[in-house]
C-alpha cells in the first residue's frame, strides 16, 4: 500500500513516510493510492471482535508487514488503549426515549474526548517509527477544544517528539486548556494566542506558512498529529465499524451514524469506511452555527464565511480540511482536479462544485445546522427524562437526530459522543440550573488540573508567526545542546 497527495505532487511514499511528514511537500494531504475493500463474508468474521482486535484487521489492510509486524502492531495498540478507561474502549448507550436510537460514547480516553482515540494510536505509531530510526520530530497542532489534549498527553515525555499546542486563547473551555498547561513535561509546549479572528482556522493559515518555510520545517523536522496526518483517519474508521458491527443484527442491516462535525476529519473516516464495504446508510452531518459542512452538503458550496463561537466551541470550524482528502475518491482519484479546487479556494475563498461533483460526494449524507438553543434543550430534555447528559457536541448530534427521527423513520440511529460532558462545566450548569454538578458531570482529572500550576507561552495573533520561528528554534537549539 503506498500514498500519495491527493493533489498530485511530490513523489509516491510508503506509509511511514506519509506518517512521519503529515503534510505533503505539496501541501496536499497524504491517502492511500486506493482503499482495501471489505466484504459481507469479512464482516461476519469480525462481528464479535474485541475493538483493539478489530484495529488490528483493519489497519492490517493500510500498512504493510514489512514496514511494522504484526507482533509490532499489536504491541501498538495494546499500549494506546490499555490506558483506556472502559474495557471495551467504546461503549454505548441504548437511549429510552428515543427508538432505535444509541450513542456511542467515544470519550473514555485519557482526555476525555473522542480524539483520544486516533491520536493514542497516531503519537505511539510516530514515536515508534522515530526511535527506530533514531529521529526527533517537532509535532505542531492547532486545536480548537479537543485535538490539543489528546496530542499533549500522548507526547508528554517521549524524548523522540516535541509538541507544540496552538490555540485561540479564551475560545476554548478552561477545563480543555488546564488538560495542555498543567502537563509538567519540558517537551510540551502549549501556545496561547490572543486575537485569533477566526478562531482555529488562523491558527491553520499559520502552520501551513511554516510548512512552506522549507529550512525551517527541515531544521525543526515538523510534522503533525493532527487530523491532516493520515493515521488519525485512517484509525477513525474502526470505530465506525465497530459500531456497526455493535449495534446491527446482521449484515443486511444499515443504520445512519450522525456526526458532530467542523473540521470533517471523523466525517472522512465514516466515509472512507463506507466506500471500504460498511453498509452506512446515511451520514448524518451535525453541524452548529458555522455550517461550513451544511453548505457543502445542502448547497454544493465550499466557502470561507464570519465565524461564530457556539457552545459546541471544537467544531466551530469555518475550513473543513479533510473534505478534500474524501473528494479525491469520489472524483475518480483526479488530482489536476483536486489541486485546482484548492487553489482556487485558496484564492476567492468560495468554490461553487458543478453537479455531477455535488451529486458524487454528496451521495449518502444528510447536513442540518444546529443553533445553540436547540443544542441546549436537546441536551436539557435528555437529561430530564432520563438523566442521561451529553456534552454539547454530543447535544448537536443528538439535536440533528431528533430533527431527522420522522424523515428515517424506523431507522436505526448512532450517535457520536465525542466528549465528556466534564470538559463543559459552565454549559452543564445552565442545563441543569445549579452550580452543583451532578456526579455524571464531573471527572477526577478535571478536579485535578484546578489544582495544579500552568504553564505556557502566550502571544498575539499578529506576531504569532515570527514569534514562533524565534521561540521553537531556540527550543531546538537548547534540546540538541542538551543531548550533546
Amino acid at each position: 500500500m503506498l500514498y500519495r497527495s491527493a493533489k498530485g505532487g511530490g513523489k509516491v511514499v510508503n506509509f511511514e513516510q506519509a506518517i512521519l511528514a503529515g503534510y505533503a511537500p505539496d501541501g496536499g494531504l497524504y491517502v492511500p493510492e486506493s482503499l482495501p475493500e471489505i466484504n459481507v463474508s469479512q464482516l461476519n468474521q469480525w462481528r464479535d471482535l474485541s475493538y483493539k482486535k478489530l484495529a488490528f484487521n483493519i489497519l492490517s489492510l493500510f500498512i504493510d508487514l514489512n514496514i511494522i509486524s504484526s507482533d509490532d502492531l499489536k504491541g501498538l495498540l495494546d499500549e494506546s488503549y490499555d490506558t483506556f478507561e472502559h474495557e471495551e474502549v467504546i461503549p454505548f448507550y441504548a437511549l429510552k426515549s428515543y427508538k432505535k436510537t444509541y450513542v456511542m460514547e467515544l470519550f473514555y480516553g485519557p482526555t476525555l474526548s473522542f480524539k483520544d482515540i486516533g491520536m493514542s494510536f497516531l503519537v505511539n505509531l510516530v514515536n515508534f517509527f522515530l526511535k527506530r530510526n533514531k529521529q526527533h520530530l517537532s509535532a505542531i497542532v492547532a486545536t480548537t477544544g479537543d485535538t490539543g489534549p489528546a496530542a499533549a498527553h500522548f507526547i508528554a515525555g517521549k524524548s523522540n517528539l516535541d509538541g507544540w499546542l496552538l490555540y485561540p486563547k479564551d475560545l476554548i473551555t478552561e477545563s480543555q486548556e488546564r488538560q495542555m498547561t498543567t502537563l509538567q513535561y519540558p517537551n510540551i509546549h502549549p501556545v496561547g494566542v490572543y486575537n485569533c479572528p477566526e478562531g482555529g482556522d488562523d491558527l491553520d493559515v499559520v502552520i501551513n506558512k511554516l510548512y512552506r518555510n522549507k529550512s525551517f520545517k527541515k531544521k525543526l523536522k515538523l510534522s503533525s498529529v493532527n487530523s491532516l496526518n493520515w493515521g488519525r483517519v485512517m484509525m477513525q474508521t474502526v470505530h465506525y465499524f465497530y459500531g456497526y458491527l455493535k449495534i446491527s443484527k446482521h449484515t443486511n442491516h444499515t443504520v445512519n451514524i450522525v456526526v458532530p462535525s467542523g473540521a470533517f476529519g471523523n466525517l472522512c473516516a465514516g466515509g472512507l469506511a463506507r466506500k471500504m464495504g460498511l453498509p452506512i446508510k446515511n451520514l448524518i452531518v451535525a453541524n452548529n452555527k458555522n455550517a461550513c459542512l451544511h453548505r457543502l452538503f445542502n448547497q454544493g458550496i465550499f466557502s470561507k464565511e464570519p465565524i461564530h463561537k457556539t457552545v459546541s466551541s471544537a467544531i466551530d470550524i469555518l475550513i473543513p480540511i479533510n473534505f478534500w482528502r474524501y473528494l479525491y475518491f469520489c472524483v475518480d482519484k483526479n488530482t489536476k482536479k483536486i489541486k485546482n479546487w484548492m487553489d482556487t479556494f485558496e484564492k476567492t475563498g468560495k468554490i461553487v462544485f458543478d453537479t455531477n461533483t455535488y451529486k458524487a460526494y454528496s451521495k449518502g449524507f444528510l447536513s442540518l445546522s444546529i443553533s445553540d438553543e436547540e443544542t441546549l434543550t436537546t441536551m436539557k430534555n435528555l437529561y430530564e427524562k432520563e438523566k442521561y447528559l451529553l456534552d454539547p457536541h454530543g447535544g448537536v448530534a443528538m439535536a440533528a437526530a431528533k430533527k431527522l427521527k420522522e424523515t428515517l423513520r424506523d431507522d436505526t440511529l448512532i450517535c457520536l459522543a465525542t466528549a465528556h460532558p466534564a470538559k463543559f462545566p459552565e454549559i452543564i450548569e445552565q442545563i441543569i440550573k445549579n452550580k452543583t454538578l451532578p456526579k455524571e458531570a464531573t471527572h477526577p482529572s478535571i478536579e485535578d488540573a484546578k489544582k495544579r500550576c500552568q504553564k505556557s507561552y502566550t502571544c498575539d495573533y499578529t506576531h504569532l508567526y515570527e514569534s514562533l520561528i524565534n521561540t521553537m528554534e531556540t527550543n531546538w537549539e537548547l534540546h540538541h545542546k542538551n543531548i550533546k
